[in-house]
């Protein structure tokens, strides 16, 4: 009886050690990373287009990013702006992409969960979707985010708007997905 319980303590331990290692593994990519040689694995992302920069790759501890680049056009008309993207090994499907954008008018009387929808459905085929690199480790999620305000990755916010869709690749497009 002992042997058959320590048995199953060392199964509880490595499985402990194995979800650990795998959300560890969780991490932002951003452009700077791909110049770094990682370019096949991580999507390409937008280019600046004047005087502002791409946000510093984010730590889980370290500063939360700031929205960057020119506003994407979405078919609601808000004006948008791309936070951040994600690369995730340890998502429920596999390799999950996350893309995170910022508009303030999402918190607005007039916005709801349909434009939220079609919005993010323009985001993933139009957007996200052109960015995911043609070779290497396809992911097998794109999840995208759409907050009022910037809210830091995996924190609770009640105060904040979001609105989440998560997309496989499907034909050359984003399929939604029940999230």
């Amino acid at each position: 009886m002992l042997r058959g319980a320590g048995q199953a303590g060392a199964a509880l331990r490595g499985a402990i050690a194995i979800v650990l290692a795998v959300t560890l593994t969780a991490r932002p990519i951003h452009a700077q990373e791909d110049e770094a040689g990682e370019g096949e694995m991580i999507p390409a992302l937008p280019a600046p287009t004047g005087g502002e920069d791409l946000p510093a790759p984010v730590q889980e501890t370290g500063p939360v990013p700031t929205p960057s680049g020119p506003a994407i056009a979405v078919p609601s008309g808000i004006a948008l702006h791309w936070l951040e993207t994600r690369i995730d090994t340890a998502g429920p499907q596999g390799l999950t992409l996350r893309f995170r954008f910022v508009a303030p008018e999402v918190a607005g009387a007039g916005y709801d969960a349909e434009k939220a929808s079609a919005d993010l459905q323009a985001l993933c085929d139009g957007w996200a979707l052109p960015r995911v690199a043609k070779t290497g480790p396809q992911p097998a999620e794109l999840v995208l985010d759409l907050a009022d305000r910037v809210v830091p990755f995996g924190a609770s916010d009640e105060t904040a708007v979001q609105f989440f869709e998560a997309y496989s690749i499907s034909d050359g497009a984003c399929q939604w997905e029940l999230f």
